[in-house]
């Protein structure tokens, strides 16, 4: 069935709410292995409430968003056919993308399958409302590169600030916060770790949401243009976090995050 021809909201489609116990069972779960990923997918699903489903309701309807579920294009596979953006220049969105997928060993479908260990496809609503979140997982891999967050613990964890603000899943901004918690206890650090996610937090409600852009267009464009297009800041208190971490001799990426390399975001 096409994307238009689906119902915005299927009846079988039960808003979470804010479920704290649920997210602290599978938080704890995701402290105990960093590369539990699935453990996100469920403190997301956990905490998804009437704001995140305002927002997709509202790009749904737009002109913008009727255009993308017209086209039905499959964002994971376009991005991760790296042949498509060979003509790309070195300074585009692609190249620093292909860049850094390579250079982490990534992959847009790979994401996918993760999310599908949690929920398999054929237990999802089939409905408008599916496709917004599923974008959203999608274009997770763009917000680190247009933003400038890495993978390491406190990239991540300031990542999903910026990603709160664009989303508006309370699940997000709780895994931020104890993630900077669980990177401070295990490191002493002295580092500004809870500034980090304010900044994340700053960042991501000054700029235009990612996740509603034409991606394909997106992929062309200069990185440094398409970061003053859409309002993207610098995250300097992250940067300087990174060097005061570097300075006591601790590696941000060494650390496990309650994030779990939260790629759901």
């Amino acid at each position: 069935m096409a994307l238009l021809d689906l119902p915005l909201v299927a009846p079988d489609r039960k808003m979470a709410g804010f479920r704290p116990f649920k997210v602290l069972h599978h938080f704890g779960k995701l402290v105990a292995d960093k590369e539990d990923t699935e453990q996100v997918f469920h403190i997301i699903e956990a905490t998804k409430g009437r704001k995140s489903h305002a927002q997709a309701h509202g790009f749904i309807r737009s002109p913008e968003g009727q255009r993308f579920m017209r086209d039905g294009v499959d964002i994971p596979a376009m991005l991760d056919d790296h042949a498509r953006w060979a003509d790309c220049g070195p300074d585009s969105v692609a190249a620093h993308y292909i860049a850094f997928m390579k250079r982490e060993g990534l992959s847009a479908a790979g994401l996918v399958a993760e999310s599908h260990k949690w929920a398999p496809p054929e237990s999802l609503p089939k409905d408008q409302t599916q496709w917004y979140f599923d974008r959203l997982r999608d274009t997770h891999d763009l917000f680190h590169v247009l933003t400038g967050y890495g993978r390491d613990a406190l990239g991540e964890a300031s990542l999903l600030g910026f990603s709160y603000e664009q989303n508006h899943n309370k699940g997000i901004l709780f895994i931020a916060y104890a993630g900077a918690r669980q990177i401070k206890k295990m490191s002493g650090t002295k580092a500004p770790l809870f500034a980090a996610i304010k900044e994340g937090r700053r960042l991501g409600r000054a700029a235009a949401k990612i996740a509603h852009q034409d991606i394909a267009a997106l992929m062309r464009e200069d990185i440094g243009a398409a970061r003053a297009r859409l309002g993207i800041g610098k995250p300097d208190v992250y940067r300087q976090c990174l060097a005061i971490l570097a300075g006591e001799g601790i590696l941000s990426q060494e650390l496990t995050l309650g994030s779990g390399q939260a790629q759901a975001a």
